[in-house]
């Protein structure tokens, strides 16, 4: 039992600090291969393809975070079902939970691949650019499905508390992009990053599986009952999670949409930003999945006043993090503006993110957290309605009214702006929440918890 909820006992910053770091190490080293690709792409001296990629990934974005959501309802039933002590439980939603995404992802994947080109058009990609684009995309998004069963048997290791094998999941599949990237792109260009991309993602399913299934035992084998009887909960879950991972690629396009009649130079250096976000701030973006684990299992065995702890110390680790990381940014961005060869135009967004933009992730980091804790702990939706009101509805008009005023770096005060006015919201309706739980009955159990619909879907 002790391996089953390790999350029940000791320090919760410890906890939140062991996951998140863990999960920032891979994510962040995910990441930094990525900007590696763009970064040897950039050395083929064609802007065009820089812009290419800045493209893509504001279609891709929309792929990647649909998976992000699975992987997190997958961990918030798993945990549950650890926190609870029903292991062979926990087992069947992580297998099941891996085909519906493999399922739902193969299908994005070539509904994608087939309106690339009209998706392309309507965020504002032309020409050759738009060729380009269209060409990454049509070779790198087929693999989605393999990359949703790695990331729901990695999401599995997190909800088990195993930190370092989870981080060696992206770690490993990491480090064979990056041996590999150089020679396939100076090979084949775009087609080789892409074909990279492709490769990273096997090699993650791979070790991903082998963790889940040969070290923990955590995934049963897939029976079509167990997916019947798995899908409502997960689903519960799993809907109002993505709509939530789909705001940030919602508004990430939008901003896009008002960034590209500034020109390649322009898109060149918006695909800089947005590679420099994931790196820099990898920490925040794993801090959401790293702990949505630790809420799980002490939301399933009723350790209410633990859940305000994990919410307090994840709010701080946040907090600490953003600022160190805005520092390194702000004393990095001429180095970053001259490795890329940028324009003055590339430039100067590149400059109002590292000293403007990354200030934001001091109240985006509240976002993430309060978004795990409402994935966790029964209110799914209200993480949906924070991020769409930050990407969805507050972004756009402020990036056009801010384009207009100060031209291209608008867009990044827009950006900014929209984080610092939700995040505090969001941050502070969270922690609302959490501490109202249990508060008039500290012995409540599990089948009495009102808010629980995809406990009662299960009972059913």
């Amino acid at each position: 039992m002790a391996e089953q909820g390790r999350f029940l006992t000791g320090s919760t910053m410890g906890h939140v600090a062991r996951m998140t770091l863990a999960g920032a190490m891979g994510i962040t080293f995910v990441f930094l291969v990525d900007a590696a690709n763009l970064f040897w792409v950039s050395q083929l001296g064609e802007p065009k393809l820089v812009a290419a990629i800045g493209f893509a990934f504001a279609i891709q974005f929309f792929s990647v975070s649909s998976g992000i959501g699975m992987m997190i309802a997958a961990i918030a039933l798993i945990a549950r079902g650890i926190g609870r002590g029903d292991r062979e439980q926990a087992r069947r939603d992580a297998t099941s939970s891996a085909a519906i995404a493999c399922v739902a992802q193969t299908v994005m994947a070539g509904t994608v691949i087939y309106f690339r080109h009209d998706i392309l058009a309507m965020v504002g990609a032309t020409g050759e650019t738009a060729a380009l684009a269209a060409r990454y995309l049509a070779v790198s998004l087929p693999s989605l499905g393999i990359m949703a069963v790695s990331m729901i048997a990695n999401g599995a290791l997190r909800a088990v508390g195993d930190a370092k094998r989870s981080m060696f999941v992206t770690l490993i599949s990491g480090m064979v992009s990056m041996v590999l990237d150089p020679f396939l792109i100076y090979q084949w260009g775009l087609d080789g990053a892409a074909m990279g991309l492709n490769v990273s993602r096997v090699v993650m399913l791979i070790v991903a599986l082998r963790f889940a299934i040969g070290t923990h035992d955590l995934m049963a084998r897939l029976r079509l009952a167990d997916i019947l009887t798995t899908m409502r909960p997960y689903l519960v879950i799993a809907l109002p999670a993505i709509m939530a991972q789909m705001a940030m690629p919602a508004g990430n396009y939008l901003l896009t949409s008002v960034m590209a009649p500034y020109g390649d130079d322009a898109m060149a250096g918006w695909a800089v930003v947005g590679r420099l976000t994931v790196v820099a701030f990898g920490g925040i973006f794993s801090l959401s999945g790293a702990i949505g684990g630790i809420f799980g299992q002490n939301y399933g065995a009723g350790n209410y006043e633990r859940l305000r702890t994990t919410y307090r110390d994840a709010i701080i680790f946040g907090l600490a993090y953003s600022l160190v990381t805005w520092i390194v940014l702000a004393s990095a961005g001429s180095l970053v503006i001259t490795a890329f060869d940028l324009s003055p135009v590339g430039g100067d967004i590149v400059a109002s993110f590292t000293t403007v933009g990354a200030g934001a992730f001091l109240m985006a980091s509240a976002l993430f957290v309060s978004n795990s804790a409402f994935n966790a702990l029964g209110r799914p939706a209200w993480a949906t309605l924070s991020n769409w009101l930050r990407d969805g509805v507050i972004s756009l008009p402020l990036a056009i009214v801010l384009a207009n005023w100060y031209g291209a770096v608008g867009v990044i005060y827009a950006q900014a702006a929209a984080s610092v006015i939700v995040g505090a919201l969001a941050g502070w309706l969270g922690w609302r929440y959490v501490v109202g739980l249990g508060r008039f009955d500290p012995d409540l159990k599990i089948d009495r918890r009102p808010y629980t619909s995809a406990d009662r879907f299960r009972r059913r």
